[in-house]
């Protein structure tokens, strides 16, 4: 990649990310006219209309989308690899982008990163909170953190934490009222506090085993979460059967305040891993913050 491309790409990577010429000339430090003609020579080598312009605001057209997308590792890889070049103490330097989910970053990142970053003052730890699923490809992530059985395909992962499992919960005066379920299908009797995944239309199906099958139960009640907490917080006030690992539940059993149920068709399944994409540069730092990770919670 020549010179001149190389900064014709980054220019168009830079409008998409910042959704405008001005803030985009801002952090490359260049005029906006410049910016503008950079990216008319870029449109006129290639041949294709790259950004769509407007007098409010520019977005990418299909082909500028698939152009700074398949690019864009590469140029995080580039950047990565200089920052590393020009570090001038000896020191790990650079940034680390991590999507983790909510229980992830409870559990490992938490009480972790304050220390890591006294430790490593040079690296800045970019750290995205979610449930959702993403591509952590895609999104420009370096590292994820969540449970095994959403991994994504052809990752590296490394266990964090040992098997978990998820039970079924209620306030003793909700049991009181309802009467406690025997089996599973007993919960479509019961008001259950729903739960949707970030992204997803359906409402999650709760997760049983008997005899060694899996087996999935639509369950339906007044109120739907997207924060497992929340869906805590209503059962304890007794407004329904809430599902979530126990190790979570487990301090709201010990006082009293929440009864589990249908313990005996709660089984097993692969708890969190630090994971990242196989195919790709990783810089000293992302290796840095996954050894740190590792170091610390690897069972």
């Amino acid at each position: 990649m020549s010179d001149r491309y190389y900064s014709y790409l980054r220019a168009l990577r830079c409008i998409i990310d910042r959704g405008s010429f001005v803030a985009a000339a801002r952090e490359l430090r260049m005029s906006r006219s410049s910016l503008s003609e950079t990216i008319r020579r870029l449109e006129g080598d290639v041949g294709v209309q790259l950004l769509n312009r407007t007098t409010r605001s520019v977005s990418p057209t299909p082909a500028g989308e698939r152009l700074a997308l398949r690019f864009g590792s590469a140029f995080e890889e580039i950047q990565a690899a200089l920052r590393e070049a020009t570090a001038t103490s000896g020191e790990v330097a650079g940034t680390v982008r991590v999507h983790a989910q909510r229980l992830g970053y409870d559990l490992f990142l938490r009480s972790l990163l304050p220390k890591f970053v006294r430790r490593y003052p040079r690296i800045s730890v970019e750290v995205e909170i979610d449930d959702a699923g993403v591509d952590i490809v895609s999104e420009r992530f370096d590292v994820g953190i969540r449970l095994g059985e959403l991994l994504d395909q052809d990752v590296i992962a490394f266990t964090l934490h040992r098997p978990v499992r998820q039970v079924a919960v209620a306030a003793p005066a909700y049991l009181d009222r309802h009467g406690m379920p025997l089996h599973p299908r007993e919960l479509k009797d019961h008001l259950c506090i729903g739960f949707r995944w970030p992204g997803h239309a359906a409402l999650y199906n709760w997760e049983f085993c008997e005899d060694g099958v899996w087996f999935s139960v639509p369950v339906s009640g007044p109120l739907t979460f997207n924060d497992q907490r929340a869906a805590l917080d209503a059962a304890v006030a007794g407004a329904g059967i809430a599902f979530w690992i126990e190790s979570e539940v487990q301090p709201l059993v010990a006082n009293g305040r929440l009864i589990p149920m249908l313990t005996r068709y709660s089984a097993s399944f692969p708890g969190f891993s630090i994971f990242y994409p196989p195919h790709r540069y990783r810089s000293t730092a992302a290796t840095t913050f996954i050894d740190a990770v590792r170091g610390k919670w690897t069972p």
